[in-house]
C-alpha cells in the first residue's frame, strides 16, 4: 500500500461498490475475500434504485471512490462474453425524447448531459490492475438503459447514438449521478453475460459473467486499498 492510499485507509474513507442484485453482490464479495475497506451493496435494478441506493448508502459512510459493478450486454466486435469492460464514460442512452426526425438526447434537448466522465486516474488503475491479472478487459463508453436490447435494430441505433459504445447495463448512469452529486469519483465495472442484439436467452452465459466479476474483484482487492 503506497503512503497516501494508507493515509486514506487510515482516514476511515473506504469504496462503495454497488451492484444490482445479490447474486452480483455476492461474486464481488466472494473475489474481495473479506476486504474490511469495501462496502458491497445489492441496490435493485435500474437506474432509479441504483441512484436512490447509492445515495443513501454514501449518506451514512465516508468514501472516496464509487464503483458501479455488474453483468451486462457486450457489443459484438467490442467486447466477448466473459470479458470486462471498465468504462470511460456512462451514457443514459434511452434518455431523451422521439422525434419525426428521430431520436434526441438530453444534451440535444439542452436539459442538461446524458453523460458522466469515469475517473480516469481510477479508471487507468483498474484496467491496469486487470490486465496484470491475466483478464480479457477493454476500456469504452458504458451505456445504461431502461429496457435491457432485444433487436438488432435497437442495437444499431444505439451503437450509432454512441459512437464506441462497448457495453450495456441498467444502473450505472444512476450510481454515477449519485456519486457525482456528492464529489466522489466514479467507476464501472461489467462483465459480459450477452451480446446485445436479438434477444436469445438461451445464449445467454451468466454463470460465466458472474465468475469473471468475482475474478475481477479478487484482482482489484490490492489496488482499492
Amino acid at each position: 500500500m503506497n503512503d497516501r492510499a494508507s493515509e486514506l485507509h487510515s482516514s476511515g474513507q473506504r469504496v462503495l461498490i454497488v451492484t444490482a442484485v445479490p447474486a452480483e453482490r455476492d461474486a464481488v464479495m466472494r473475489g474481495l475475500q473479506g476486504a474490511d475497506y469495501v462496502d458491497v451493496i445489492a441496490a435493485g435494478v435500474g437506474s432509479a434504485a441504483a441512484a436512490a441506493g447509492t445515495a443513501t448508502a454514501l449518506a451514512g459512510g465516508d468514501y472516496r471512490l464509487v464503483i458501479s459493478a455488474g453483468i451486462g450486454g457486450g457489443f459484438v466486435g467490442k467486447a466477448a462474453i466473459g470479458s470486462l469492460v471498465v468504462a470511460d464514460v456512462m451514457v443514459a442512452a434511452d434518455l431523451g425524447a422521439e422525434t419525426q426526425e428521430g431520436f434526441l438526447s438530453l444534451n440535444e434537448l439542452g436539459f442538461g448531459s446524458a453523460r458522466i466522465a469515469a475517473s480516469p486516474d481510477w479508471s487507468s488503475r483498474l484496467l491496469d490492475a486487470l490486465h496484470s491479472s491475466g483478464l480479457p478487459v477493454m476500456n469504452g463508453p458504458v451505456l445504461t438503459v431502461s429496457t435491457a436490447t432485444g433487436t438488432a435494430e435497437t442495437t444499431a441505433a444505439l451503437a450509432a447514438r454512441v459512437p464506441g459504445a462497448a457495453a450495456e447495463g441498467m444502473e450505472g448512469h444512476g450510481v454515477a449521478v449519485a456519486a457525482q452529486g456528492r464529489g466522489i469519483p466514479i467507476a464501472e465495472i461489467r462483465a459480459i453475460s450477452n451480446e446485445v442484439g436479438p434477444r436469445d436467452r438461451a445464449a445467454w452465459r451468466i454463470g460465466e459473467a458472474l465468475a469473471a466479476l468475482e475474478a475481477a474483484s479478487q484482482a482489484l482487492r490490492e489496488v482499492l486499498k
